[in-house]
């Protein structure tokens, strides 16, 4: 059974009182592009928690702007500083993981955006299902991590609604959109081949940061940006897509598209395929995730066809690409497998992003660390956690450097 959960009418929402957010990340690229959103229909949507992993002074902007009952900073040591910023306006302020949480959990919030970056969306996000919230979900490691564990939350939980904010699978959900999903033979996952899609691999292994963080089309954060420099960001996607549409992973593949204007594709048996089509701005997929899959005008400037001369497809080459292989392997295994391939994946990334290591680097990191991790059939949350901290010091082992917590 797919977990996200189809269709409210837009007359509804409007009728309904304002929708009380919870921007979890609300520093970051996803998050600064939900509040352009709150700006521009106000009468729809109020910011009433704000969250940043370690930026004060732009968190402490953003509240005096939007007056948010609430902020919260992940970095305890912070919270001082923020609260001081923030002293004559009266905005409660906290910190740590478990304020995070409490946040994502509160009585006097809607929906939650889940914009944090990595497995530390994991658990705000489970609190929040829990607490049956509806949960724009822009933070892919929660299911790639923990899909199993989040579809049995789901059908426990009923009343907890996932919309998704990747671009990718907001445009599957709005192929699907009228469709019956047992018609469906395959959802194609449309990738920009990043900055290296023309590079020969024995380049693309000794590439710097700077290559890396030169995206042809997306504007996004430096983690998110080298996870599509590798691929392994489409390798998630693709695990994320399973357990969003419940369609088998033999039935969901990639495909390059260097132009970024087709976000994804449903193919139906009939041999009919469906295709979303849309400037690259992810505006876009925010606005159908908080419209609650009904849309919102003018998020976005309109896609001119008449200049798209030229819209190319190609098969994603695994020579150049082999992180895109954990895709295949972690939906095959299962268990704790992908939540390894993360928590490695993310200590890797940030040793490239400081220098420390070269390109290639990350790919090796992450197969090694797999070859050494407890791999756990049948996860609870807890060996979620314990396998997510053994992942990551299994690859600073490898790295030889030292962990930071």
């Amino acid at each position: 059974m797919p977990i996200f959960i189809f269709f409210v009418n837009l007359q509804d929402m409007r009728e309904d009182s304002l929708k009380r957010l919870a921007i979890l990340g609300a520093t970051g690229s996803i998050g600064m592009q939900t509040l352009d959103i709150v700006r521009r229909y106000p009468e729809l949507y109020r910011a009433e928690v704000l969250s940043a992993g370690s930026r004060v002074d732009e968190l402490a902007a953003l509240a005096r702007e939007f007056r948010p009952s609430l902020v919260v900073i992940a970095r305890r040591e912070l919270e001082g500083r923020l609260r001081a910023a923030l002293e004559p306006l009266g905005i409660a302020v906290s910190s740590g993981p478990e304020a995070l949480c409490a946040a994502a959990e509160s009585p006097d919030v809607d929906m939650v955006v889940t914009a944090t970056v990595g497995y530390s969306g994991l658990e705000p996000t489970v609190r929040a299902i829990r607490a049956g919230k509806e949960i724009a979900l822009a933070n892919k490691e929660t299911l790639v991590v923990a899909g199993e564990y989040i579809r049995r939350l789901m059908a426990e939980n009923p009343s907890a609604r996932i919309f998704p904010v990747d671009s990718e699978h907001s445009a599957v959900a709005q192929c699907l959109a009228g469709e019956d999903p047992d018609k469906v033979r395959r959802l194609i996952i449309t990738a920009s081949g990043g900055p290296f899609r023309t590079w020969e691999p024995a380049r693309i292994a000794q590439a710097t940061a700077a290559d890396a963080l030169r995206h042809p089309n997306w504007n996004m954060g430096a983690k998110i940006t080298v996870d599509s420099a590798t691929m392994l960001n489409k390798a998630f996607e693709l695990i994320e897509a399973h357990y969003l549409f419940d369609i088998p992973a033999e039935r969901i593949e990639a495909v390059v598209h260097p132009q970024s204007i087709v976000h994804s594709m449903v193919e139906f048996e009939d041999g009919a395929i469906k295709a979303q089509l849309g400037v690259p701005d992810m505006r876009l997929p925010i606005a159908y995730a908080l419209g609650r899959s009904s849309r919102l005008a003018g998020v976005s400037e309109p896609l001119s066809l008449e200049k798209m001369s030229n819209l190319t497809f190609e098969a994603p080459d695994e020579r150049k690409f082999p992180c895109l292989g954990f895709a295949r392997l972690s939906l095959e295994r299962r268990g704790t497998t992908a939540c390894t391939v993360n928590g490695a994946n993310e200590v890797a990334v940030a040793a490239f992003l400081q220098g420390r290591i070269p390109f290639g680097r990350i790919y090796s990191t992450i197969a090694r660390t797999l070859e050494r991790a407890t791999f756990i059939a049948n996860p609870d949350f807890a060996d979620y956690v314990a396998s997510n901290a053994e992942s990551r010091r299994l690859a600073a082992e490898e790295l030889g450097i030292a962990l930071n917590n």
